[in-house]
């Protein structure tokens, strides 16, 4: 069993999610995040993570150059244009998800390639499922205020239970991105979603099962 995922985006490309205890197949570029909405071109393949602080998506179209975010419950999103060849992979937590990081990896991709949003095909990788992510009355609120649709991504519960994930508030994060990648016109049919909820997946790292300091999920893509 391993939690080690290659995705399907027909060639020119290679993309995967790395779970617990996998190997990278390669090196990946990787941003220090903090929950931002900051996306950063990847112009050369030397950057590091000092020089990606506070950024939690990044574009390129370099050829060989894996870019990546790091994720343990939070939504990691892969982007490639098969026409302008170019990439971007954005970490979607909740803040990122209810202002639309992935749509504002997408437009700056337009911006700096050319990229289509039509042209786009996206992976929305493992992450936290529906039925894990509770969360209390004020996040809940912030995306009923979001102009996202209420009745696909937010569910009451009832009462909720001491010490598990059933009752009280929940969103659908997985949903949400879907929602942002189409509202900028990335067609429905490119975009596959993962059914993996990392937090029920112990191949996962899940930091609302293990606790923040656990290992981290790397999510790639490289233009090959």
């Amino acid at each position: 069993m391993t939690g080690f995922l290659e995705y399907d985006l027909s060639g020119g490309v290679r993309a995967f999610t790395a779970g617990r205890n996998v190997q990278l197949p390669c090196a990946v570029i990787q941003p220090h995040q903090t929950h931002s909405t900051m996306v950063a071109h990847v112009d050369r393949p030397d950057l590091t993570r000092e020089d990606l602080e506070g950024v939690d998506a990044l574009v390129t179209n370099l050829t060989g150059v894996a870019i990546g975010v790091r994720t343990a419950d939070c939504i990691p999103v892969l982007l490639y244009d098969p026409v302008r060849r170019a990439i971007g992979a954005a970490h979607s937590g909740w803040r990122g998800t209810v202002n639309m990081i992935s749509k504002k990896t997408v437009l700056e991709m337009c911006r700096l390639f050319g990229t289509h949003p039509e042209d786009i095909r996206a992976v929305i990788g493992p992450g936290i499922g529906y039925d894990s992510f509770q969360v209390g009355e004020e996040v809940a609120l912030t995306f009923k205020k979001s102009g996202f649709p209420i009745d696909r991504i937010w569910s009451f519960r009832g009462a909720r239970k001491e010490g598990s994930m059933e009752g009280g508030h929940h969103i659908d994060l997985k949903e949400c991105v879907r929602c942002s990648l189409a509202e900028c016109g990335v067609p429905q049919s490119n975009i596959t979603v993962s059914d993996i909820d990392t937090y029920k997946d112990i191949r996962y790292y899940s930091a609302r099962r293990e606790g923040a300091s656990c290992g981290r999920n790397i999510n790639a893509i490289m233009l090959i």
